[in-house]
């Protein structure tokens, strides 16, 4: 039995929809769009604005500090100069369950939620931000736990209360419930508005915004700060800013009934068995430790993260094995393509920002040539090659969008693609994954990502700046981040980012706060 599981792509679909009531007649009847939302905080249409991003964050106190604590802290430093908070994921660990919430997102963001000087008495189903908080779910977001867990994570409830400030498994009763909790936290969560009555009452009150000549929910900070939907678009200055929910396309890509797939899967088998041999050296190494020692309790935490590493890799083989698994989100892909389009035909936009959990370029070591990753990459140059099919010849030095930021991968880094020969050309791409939860290191295998991921074919990527875990020993430093964008009007309607990142670095049980020099997109 697998430590968690993982609906289906079709499970999780369906589960939204119903929780917004998607398209249901009475949206019909209003022209309400569903995907779309408009910030009602009187600077919208100003063409310099900043923010903040975040990503694989939500996990609780361990090691006697708070990483996600820590990063909240000097957030807090940009919180009046920045206008929102883009968060790629992994909102609270381990299974997204909803009694994680207030260790794991409330507490540690408490200055950001209207009520947070008191956060013991807030409802996690009933947040309001004071600042945005622009989210879109993880897999963790999406995970459950089989009840003989849930019973055991119990069980061991007061032996992990004991050691707590050593480590926490971040573990209740159950999961996510399908990504119930995070529907209730942060989406407009319309299913429980039996009367038809009530449910008018709301949409007029919530939705009257108007959004590139639709009605839309109007995101009013410190007053309504629900989510439309699970993905969305919306506008600020003259940037487009499209949200996905890349648990639904990163199904990986069916392996051929040819004597290249049979070899593949078999070493995919191999790939296995290698890890669960891997998983019991750990837990044997783990019995070695002394939980008194700092610097052993300092190694658990490492081995519980390669724990989760060979999790998470068990189960990426297994759906790149499964051959009766092919649902992709296309409804959810089209919706892209179409805004995509939209947004370019639209002279008042400068600019375009995409923001989901899975990394379509990464060199993170555990990630990099994962299945899902190739198959958000798959999947999203699909969209850009069909919207360029409608849109045309774009301006001179200009791509289909300026940024994708991911998270998934934990690190910070980022990536330029080459000539790829598709859409997906010449993107800035970043991933921030480093905002709490364990660090990860690079892969060996260079900075340059080919076309082929096994052999050294055409380049299409190149890593510019990488961000993980490094060293070893008493020489091992754990860099945290998040990232501030600051964006400037540009001249021939190209604008211009300036990211910076910021870092709480551990190293040597002592924090040390810095920002790395900024880069200009």
């Amino acid at each position: 039995m697998q430590f968690v599981s993982d609906p289906d792509i079709a499970v999780k679909i369906d589960k939204m929809k119903r929780r917004v009531r998607w398209q249901e007649r009475v949206f019909q009847e209003k022209s309400i769009e569903q995907t779309k939302l408009v910030i009602d905080d009187g600077n919208t249409d100003n063409p310099n604005f900043s923010f903040l991003v975040i990503g694989d964050s939500g996990c609780g106190s361990h090691l006697k500090h708070h990483p996600q604590r820590k990063i909240a802290e000097m957030m807090l430093q940009h919180k009046q100069e920045c206008s929102f908070i883009l968060h790629t994921g992994d909102v609270v660990y381990q299974v997204g369950s909803k009694e994680y919430y207030h260790p794991n997102f409330i507490n540690p963001y408490k200055e950001f939620l209207v009520g947070g000087e008191n956060p013991k008495q807030l409802q996690y189903d009933r947040l309001t931000f004071k600042v945005p908080f622009f989210l879109v779910p993880g897999n963790h977001d999406y995970y459950d736990l089989p009840l003989a867990y849930g019973i055991l994570a119990q069980l061991t409830w007061l032996p992990r209360r004991f050691l707590r400030g050593r480590i926490d498994l971040d573990v209740g009763w159950h999961g996510s419930f399908e990504g119930d909790a995070y529907a209730r936290a942060f989406l407009d969560y319309l299913i429980e508005i039996k009367n038809k009555t009530s449910l008018e009452q709301h949409l007029e009150t919530n939705y009257v915004a108007k959004h590139t000549g639709t009605r839309c929910l109007n995101y009013q900070p410190g007053k309504f700060t629900r989510l439309p939907n699970r993905y969305y678009t919306f506008r600020y200055g003259n940037i487009d800013f499209f949200a996905l929910d890349s648990n639904t396309f990163n199904q990986p890509l069916s392996l051929p009934d040819t004597a290249e797939g049979m070899a593949k899967r078999t070493k995919l088998l191999e790939r296995k068995k290698e890890l669960a041999h891997r998983e019991q050296e750990i837990q044997s190494a783990m019995d070695k430790l002394d939980r008194n020692n700092p610097e052993d309790v300092e190694q658990l935490d490492d081995y519980y993260a390669k724990l989760e590493h060979i999790e998470e890799s068990k189960r990426d083989i297994d759906k790149q094995l499964d051959i009766n698994q092919e649902i992709t989100d296309w409804e959810q892909l089209e919706w892209l393509k179409s805004s995509l389009v939209t947004s370019w035909q639209d002279e008042t936009v400068q600019g375009r920002i995409i923001f989901l959990h899975h990394p379509p370029y990464v060199t993170e070591k555990t990630k990099w040539n994962q299945g899902q990753t190739l198959a958000i990459r798959d999947r999203l140059r699909q969209v850009f090659d069909n919207a360029l099919k409608s849109i045309g010849e774009l301006p001179t030095g200009r791509s289909i969008v300026d940024i994708v930021i991911s998270g998934h991968a934990h690190c910070l880094e980022h990536i330029r693609t080459k000539d790829t020969g598709d859409g997906d050309s010449h993107i800035d791409w970043i991933v921030c994954g480093g905002s709490g939860h364990s660090l990860r290191r690079q892969r060996k295998e260079g900075t340059v990502l080919f076309q082929n991921a096994d052999l050294d074919s055409q380049p299409i990527g190149e890593s510019h700046l990488y961000l993980g875990r490094n060293g070893s020993g008493n020489e091992k430093k754990r860099p945290y981040s998040f990232l501030r964008i600051d964006v400037q009007a540009g001249d021939k309607d190209k604008p211009k980012f300036t990211v910076t990142p910021y870092v709480a670095e551990r190293y040597q049980q002592q924090w040390n706060e810095y920002a790395i020099d900024s880069f200009t997109l």
